[in-house]
């Protein structure tokens, strides 16, 4: 039976990261006659778009649909893009975590950073970002990754004038070209011992690779896998976070740590688990041991942020988001041991943090409207001055402790931890125990600080830097607070309701 070179097309599959992308050109082209004052109305489309775009994830629940496909008279098609249940969880994570990004975006479009440019950059990546779980071909893999890292190059350095923001922009661009790299000759040489692109066949033609063409195989596998190790943060490839997080705009951080990471993490399991299943016995070690490098590293150099350097704040939550990567990593690696059933803790875990980890940067971002420096030690007292942002803040750091009464981020761990126990990774279980104590220092340290008596006067009777004021928050921000606040709760009262979701998302 030949295969057949017209593809199909469902229009409605490819909604969300169709419509994403469309808003990003109606934005742009819009900015040419919207007047100064009123480029407020471009954030507000950018926010209607990614709204409609995450609706138009309703009517794919059932996650049975998939286009542009090669072979749809045969038992089992090729397909470049699948809207399976994985696909929607990730679209729903990466479409919300835009759209949170964009809530904390208004208030620094207003003031610093170019309205039409930031709003085009931050669509056109939610578009790749969102097209990437989709896809089910190397090629595909490969432009989505790009269409998402690209502009994400320009939003970390969108702040004219500042050498930090250029600083980091160029580092941000250095690592990711580098992976993008690497990325290519890998699938470059999986494409030349295959003869394919499309994930399912690479799965079954890995198997029979003629002997003269298994190395080539072997180090195509391995270049891929480098490559996207570089785009999820992992140890020894996480060099450019701590400087790319401090030089962006605080919105761009968050989104980086969210969806940034997101994508990286989405790629890597769609290379592992569908593409590379039979390399299982030479990723499964390999992640593992990044697994726990990352989350070693990630949280020693947490811990050793001083509260009273500039930038403090942020630094810590960027080397959080490392230690953080390690978790994550956990069951990809549990997979190769066991079951691809192992990756819905990955996807829980993933749900978790995007929700309290963006919450922490909202509160960040409205704490650097009164203390651009944005130290640790700024949010001393901050229960005096705002009492609801304290708690909000507080929440959110015990959760990403994994304590009480953040339970959907204990629930989060202990699923993590099981999964590593039940592929038989007692060493990487035990690894993972240490870290949790270490991380929950300086979590509980930060928490504590934001209950402490403010320090109203230096000794001199000057005004202490770190002394909070109550200050006007603005509306998108306050949105995006109340909006992770609530979910963490829900989730929260509800754990089961995350793992279930993210197990139902398997492919």
């Amino acid at each position: 039976m030949t295969s057949s070179l017209v593809q199909s097309v469902d229009w409605l599959t490819i909604a969300p990261p169709t419509l994403t992308a469309v808003v990003a050109l109606v934005v742009l082209v819009a900015d040419l006659f919207v007047p100064p004052e009123r480029k407020q109305l471009l954030g507000w489309t950018a926010i209607g778009g990614l709204t409609a775009a995450l609706a138009l994830l309703v009517p794919l629940r059932a996650g049975d649909r998939s286009t542009f496909c090669l072979t749809p008279e045969a038992q089992v098609r090729a397909c470049s893009y699948t809207a399976d249940h994985f696909t929607l969880v990730i679209q729903l994570l990466v479409l919300g975590g835009a759209l949170l990004t964009a809530l904390l975006s208004m208030d620094a479009t207003r003031q610093k950073l170019p309205a039409g440019e930031f709003w085009f950059l931050l669509l056109s990546s939610a578009a790749g970002a969102a097209l990437l779980p989709a896809s089910r071909d190397l090629a595909t893999l490969v432009v989505a990754l790009e269409v998402a890292s690209l502009p994400a190059f320009a939003l970390v350095g969108l702040k004219r004038g500042d050498r930090m923001s250029g600083e980091a922009a160029l580092k941000f661009f250095l690592s990711s070209v580098t992976a993008t790299a690497v990325t290519l000759l890998g699938v470059s040489f999986v494409y030349a011992a295959t003869g394919t692109l499309h994930l399912t066949e690479i799965a079954q033609r890995l198997d029979d690779v003629p002997g003269q063409l298994q190395t080539l195989s072997e180090a195509g596998v391995a270049l891929t896998l480098v490559g996207f190790a570089f785009k999820t943060a992992a140890v020894p490839f996480h060099f450019w976070v701590p400087d790319t997080y401090v030089g962006a705009p605080l919105p761009v951080a968050a989104y980086l740590s969210v969806v940034g990471k997101a994508v990286g993490f989405t790629g890597l399991i769609l290379v592992t688990v569908v593409a590379f299943p039979s390399y299982a016995d030479v990723w499964g070690p390999a992640l593992a041991v990044l697994a726990a490098l990352t989350m070693t590293v990630g949280n020693v150099a947490a811990l050793r942020q001083v509260s009273t350097r500039a930038w403090s704040a942020v630094r810590l939550l960027a080397w959080s988001s490392v230690a953080q990567a390690g978790y994550l990593l956990v069951p990809i690696a549990a997979a190769a041991y066991s079951s691809d059933d192992q990756i819905g803790a990955t996807v829980a875990y993933a749900l978790m943090y995007a929700v309290v980890n963006l919450g922490a940067f909202a509160v960040v971002a409205l704490v650097a409207r009164t203390h651009p420096r944005n130290r640790i030690a700024d949010y001393r007292g901050l229960y005096a001055t705002s009492p609801a942002t304290a708690l909000a803040l507080g929440f959110f750091l015990l959760n990403l402790a994994g304590l009480p009464p953040g339970i959907i981020g204990l629930f989060a761990k202990v699923t993590v931890f099981s999964a590593a126990v039940d592929a038989g990774l007692g060493w990487l279980a035990v690894i993972m125990a240490v870290n949790v104590v270490i991380a929950l220092y300086y979590y509980l340290r930060w928490t504590a600080l934001l209950f402490r008596t403010p320090e109203r006067a230096a000794p001199d009777g000057a005004p202490l830097e770190g002394a909070t004021a109550p200050h006007k928050v603005p509306a998108p921000i306050t949105l995006a607070i109340v909006l992770t606040a609530v979910a963490g709760v829900v989730l929260s009262g509800y754990p089961q309701f995350a793992l279930r979701f993210a197990s139902d998302s398997l492919f």
